[in-house]
């Protein structure tokens, strides 16, 4: 028989990851992952500070009052229109 030689070579990309859950094999992502400093990541669980905890409330509270602002101004430009304009 002829066999051709192989010219395969890995390069080490995935192109459909195979680590599904219920499998033998799987393995979490946070289990996977390594801070770049060598240590474990905060994918592993550990509670966040005091102050990240601040900072995130923070910031949700003004996602939270863009969103309402963006609604009441619209409610607003709605409500003029259709007294100045529509029921005339």
């Amino acid at each position: 028989m002829n066999q051709q030689p192989d010219d395969f070579e890995d390069d080490g990309r995935v192109i459909c990851d195979m680590n599904v859950e219920g499998m033998p094999w799987h393995q979490d992502r946070a289990s996977r992952k390594v801070a770049p400093s060598g240590q474990q990541s905060r994918l592993r669980g550990d509670p966040i500070t005091k102050p990240e905890l601040r900072r995130y409330t923070w910031y949700a509270l003004l996602a939270g009052l863009a969103i309402v602002a963006v609604f009441a101004i619209v409610w607003i430009l709605f409500t003029l229109f259709a007294t100045q304009v529509w029921f005339r």
